[in-house]
């Protein structure tokens, strides 16, 4: 069976597991199978945390931890130093990094050994503290991924976002967050 494995890198606080939620909402209304899960480690402000997606086009019957990512979103770029961010990655990965350096310095810090692994980058932090008010890097981070890949579309994500969060958001932390997913589309760098 064919399906595309995500696995989403942050803290706690940065939003990455509602970033896999809103990402499976997304894609479950564009007709597709999902599955969006997180994965804790002690529960506590800036402790590490990592998400998961799979997508698929028919029923997914695996239950288990993600271990094959094709994607990786890096909210906290200071993981890559102590986290093994490319784990069970194929050669031809894709990783979406949230940073201000360029793409040869995240190339680099990355240590990818196959020339077929691509990596983008975009200054997320940047974004939604602009946009949003606070580092919330996660509408950036899904905004770029619309861009960088086939999984779900922009506007896909922002009608997804308006209709399941208006409830429960302000009209302006709405507006907020569709500006920061519209700037990760369109300022994300890569291959």
């Amino acid at each position: 069976m064919a399906y595309i494995e995500i696995r989403w890198h942050g803290r706690a606080q940065q939003g990455i597991v509602t970033a896999a939620k809103m990402l499976g909402e997304s894609c479950l209304r564009a007709g597709k199978y999902v599955q969006a899960f997180p994965e804790f480690g002690p529960e506590r402000m800036g402790a590490p945390v990592r998400a998961y997606n799979r997508v698929s086009d028919e029923p997914i019957r695996l239950h288990c931890q993600v271990a094959e990512p094709k994607y990786i979103l890096i909210a906290d770029p200071t993981l890559i130093a102590t986290v093994n961010v490319a784990e069970g990655a194929p050669d031809d990965a894709v990783f979406i990094v949230n940073t201000p350096k360029s793409l040869g310095e995240m190339q680099k810090e990355l240590g990818l050994k196959s020339k077929s692994a691509k990596v983008y980058t975009l200054d997320a932090s940047k974004i939604s503290l602009e946009n949003i008010g606070r580092n919330m890097p996660n509408t950036p981070l899904l905004g770029a991924l619309a861009k960088a890949t086939k999984v779900i579309t922009l506007d896909a994500l922002i009608d997804n976002f308006k209709e399941n969060y208006s409830k429960k958001f302000s009209a302006k932390v709405i507006e907020g967050n569709i500006a920061a997913m519209r700037r990760g589309f369109q300022e994300v760098k890569g291959e």
